[in-house]
């Protein structure tokens, strides 16, 4: 019998609320600055890169590539853990999953894919595309 990793549910605060809902729908969002134009995540009310509060929340690709990644072997349900930047720019800390964790590459890429997490929304996380 393989375990599963139980995923912890997030703490859903304001400003966060749309992005978790989003997540409960299986759709990835990111906020843009209208500004600028640059995306970024985590989600917040101001642009870190202009500090403008013209910041709007846009649907994302779900595609990004492996930035860097660990494989934590010698936890009780080994799991991979990334950051992935994603194909609109900002890069996120993730989870990869469904994959050989000595096939994982920097440069990989890969696709979104929502998992549950125990009483709260699913989380995002990737696999190889």
């Amino acid at each position: 019998m393989i375990k599963e990793r139980k995923l912890v549910a997030p703490t859903v605060y304001p400003e966060t609320k749309a992005f978790w809902d989003a997540a409960g729908e299986g759709r990835l969002l990111v906020k843009q600055c209208d500004d600028c134009g640059d995306h970024h995540h985590y989600p917040r009310a101001a642009c870190p890169f202009c500090g403008s509060e013209r910041v709007q929340w846009r649907q994302a690709s779900g595609k990004g590539t492996i930035y860097s990644f660990s494989v934590m072997r010698r936890a009780e349900v080994p799991y991979i853990i990334a950051y992935v930047t994603l194909a609109e720019g900002p890069t996120m800390m993730s989870n990869i999953v469904d994959a050989d964790a000595d096939a994982v590459r920097i440069g990989q890429p890969v696709t979104l894919k929502f998992s549950a997490s125990e009483g709260g929304p699913p989380l995002p996380v990737f696999t190889p595309a």
